[in-house]
């Protein structure tokens, strides 16, 4: 927990202020963080909290037919969360209409393969996230980024969407169907600029950075995604 952290969500929420959780991990479900949340002293509700594979559920639902399914390369709470809201999953890559590619620490040659089969036989090709690395304790590990490089070189293409930050869909399903709120009344906090900060930027939301994660002050001079405000904790986000 960053310190003041609890507190400072606490505060927004006691004097009236929605607050959504969102995250890009697609190897967690949203009940993951629930709990995750609860144990750390956050207090928060399963509807409070948006993921990238939900946000993927949810473009699939609007792009599939009946009877299409989606080839998913990914872990276990991806696929299971798909399967949840109704998504149709195959391992037949000449039935695949989308390919979905999530943070899969299983990653192999077996399954690029299998992806660029499904491309070949004109499957789409979408991505949870465009996360590069993910922080863990002591540094950061590949996440997704690694998964949609591997198929950009063999395909030759860029993939078509990402579903999570910072896309529209992530951004125009929290503001107008979780908080109901116009997207200037509402404020994107992250560590991220290529993803948080961008999602605000590019949506219409007042963006804030915090420098609690991986973005330092050299970094943000040097980008061209400048966010509304900067903080150096998110306890300070109750001044704004």
């Amino acid at each position: 927990m960053i310190e003041g952290a609890a507190d400072a969500i606490a505060a927004l929420k006691q004097r009236g202020d929605k607050v959504v959780f969102l995250t890009n991990k697609s190897i967690s479900t949203r009940m993951d963080y629930v709990q995750k949340l609860r144990k750390l002293g956050i207090e928060v509700e399963l509807d409070e909290v948006i993921n990238s594979n939900f946000i993927t559920a949810k473009f699939l639902k609007d792009a599939l037919e009946s009877g299409e399914a989606a080839l998913v390369i990914g872990e276990k709470p991806l696929l299971d969360e798909l399967q949840e809201e109704g998504i149709t999953l195959t391992q037949d890559a000449g039935q695949a209409k989308f390919v979905v590619l999530g943070w899969d620490r299983e990653f192999s040659y077996e399954k690029i393969n299998l992806a660029f089969q499904a491309w070949l036989n004109k499957a789409r090709i979408i991505a949870t996230n465009p996360d590069r690395t993910c922080p863990v304790l002591g540094g950061q590990i590949p996440d997704c980024g690694a998964m949609i490089g591997a198929l950009e070189g063999v395909t030759g293409e860029r993939i078509e969407s990402i579903t999570g930050k910072p896309s529209k869909w992530m951004a125009e399903y929290v503001v107008s169907q979780v908080l109901k709120l116009d997207p200037a009344d509402c404020y994107m906090v992250g560590d991220r600029l290529e993803t948080d900060i961008r999602m605000g930027i590019e949506n219409g939301l007042q963006s804030v950075l915090v420098l609690t994660g991986v973005t330092n002050k050299e970094m943000l001079t040097k980008s061209s995604y400048q966010p509304s405000y900067v903080l150096d904790s998110i306890k300070e986000i109750v001044n704004l």
